[in-house]
């Protein structure tokens, strides 16, 4: 489960660092690598969405630690 952990953790910071890179330089680095809503760019951004609602569950695990 670490390694679950550990990845959905990567995919949320490069989600929130293309987010900061949006607000701060308009450059969308997802669709610069991948295409403007491509299917390839949708995938990747569904995948960074699913990890995100994922590392809610940190929340409730900090405690139980």
């Amino acid at each position: 489960m670490k390694g679950l952990d550990y990845t959905v953790l990567v995919l949320v910071i490069i989600g929130a660092i293309n987010w900061g890179l949006v607000g701060f330089f308009g450059l969308d680095l997802v669709a610069f690598i991948f295409g403007n809503m491509s299917l390839l760019s949708r995938i990747v951004y569904a995948i960074i969405g699913v990890c995100g609602l994922y590392a809610i569950s940190y929340c409730g695990r900090i405690n139980s630690n």
